[in-house]
């Protein structure tokens, strides 16, 4: 009972615990962009927009095991989806969404099928095959995508009861749709479609004997992943305004996979780190090197992937475990039952009579024996 008891205390105590890191990361979120200039709002909310795209990579790489070098193309669907229809239809920036999402994740779902027969660095070679094969497809579309020129579209606007300026308003948007697609990716994590996606990574034999379809799984991975790619485009588009194949190049697939390996994998937090890493560190260094900036990113990579090989999420668990490493430790006392008697003069024993030695010595103070004897 007692145990029992402990438990639900610990569980209660982690949900208190958890409801107030939330409650104060959304007190810090709701005052950002009243302390912050127009820019670093901006900045902010593309953190933000580009975290969705990494929530959804982190489904298929760190917890389905697998890897893509396409996701840029998915997010350009994405984004030229919501481009078109407020372009070409004149649509409300909010009817966009779900089409965009529902859009990506049907691609998703078809472009799963060769991942059921591929895997490793074929499966990638065919994902940055899609990546690289989008951007010129869309050029050459022109009366849908406006071609080589891209499409031009209107920003959010903030309605007039709001009183926000159109970058807070934007990036109040562009938040509630980030906190809703993260909570979504963490409870599909805790879901039944998260164990099966966990077991296909550790082992995908023992995956399948436990009962998990490993068809089923792995083409639903793909699905989500440019679910969530497809509505981080169309927050691009709303953001951004302007849309064009050039923005979308093969590099960003990259980009989007390394901001998530930095960011760390198989972490919730990992997304968001991955993501202002994508959006600061290209900044600084065409600050620190305005002749090879490609030079100094990568450098910083490096750096970064030597400080923290388990990703930026995993770094607090590592400095900690070096501190405890180098702490001196005090050896515990040991239990009552545990200790050892110390050490004594020896008890005498009698000398048993069958030991010759013994029986041909007289005791001290015996009468002497006789000859008869």
């Amino acid at each position: 009972m007692s145990t029992i008891t402990a438990a639900l205390g610990t569980d209660r105590a982690r949900r208190l615990r958890a409801a107030l890191t939330a409650l104060l990361a959304a007190a810090a979120a709701g005052c950002v962009p009243f302390y912050f200039a127009p820019f670093q709002v901006f900045q902010l909310t593309m953190v933000l927009l580009y975290a969705v795209a990494l929530a959804g990579l982190n489904l298929l790489v760190g917890f389905g095991g697998q890897i893509s070098l396409g996701h840029g193309a998915f997010f350009a669907a994405g984004a030229y989806a919501a481009a078109v229809m407020l372009d070409r239809y004149d649509t409300g920036h909010l009817a966009t969404l779900p089409v965009a999402a529902a859009g990506c994740f049907l691609l998703g779902l078809a472009f799963g099928v060769p991942a059921l027969r591929l895997r490793g660095l074929y499966l990638a070679l065919v994902t940055l095959a899609f990546a690289v094969f989008l951007p010129p497809l869309l050029k050459r579309l022109e009366p849908v995508t406006g071609g080589a020129m891209g499409l031009t579209v209107d920003k959010l606007q903030p309605p007039a009861w709001s009183g926000l300026a159109e970058d807070q308003w934007t990036y109040f948007v562009v938040l509630g749709v980030t906190a809703t697609a993260l909570l979504l990716a963490r409870n599909l994590l805790r879901s039944r479609v998260g164990r099966a996606l966990r077991a296909l990574r550790d082992n995908e034999s023992a995956a399948e004997v436990m009962g998990v379809r490993l068809s089923l799984h792995k083409t639903l991975a793909f699905a989500w992943s440019a679910m969530f790619a497809g509505v981080a485009g169309c927050l691009y588009t709303w953001v951004i305004g302007f849309v064009s194949p050039d923005s979308f190049s093969s590099v960003l697939s990259i980009t989007l996979l390394a901001g998530l390996v930095i960011g760390g994998l198989a972490s919730l937090y990992g997304p968001l780190l991955g993501a202002a890493f994508v959006m600061y560190v290209p900044s600084v260094s065409q600050d620190l090197s305005e002749a090879a900036p490609g030079v100094v990113f990568g450098l910083l990579i490096i750096a970064v992937m030597f400080v923290a090989p388990t990703g930026l999420a995993g770094l607090p668990g590592r400095v900690l475990g070096a501190v405890a490493s180098r702490l001196p430790r005090t050896p515990a006392a040991p239990a009552a039952s545990d200790r050892v008697p110390e050490a004594g003069p020896a008890p005498s024993t009698p000398p048993t009579p069958a030991d010759p030695a013994v029986a041909d010595t007289e005791p001290v103070g015996a009468p002497p024996r006789t000859e008869r004897e």
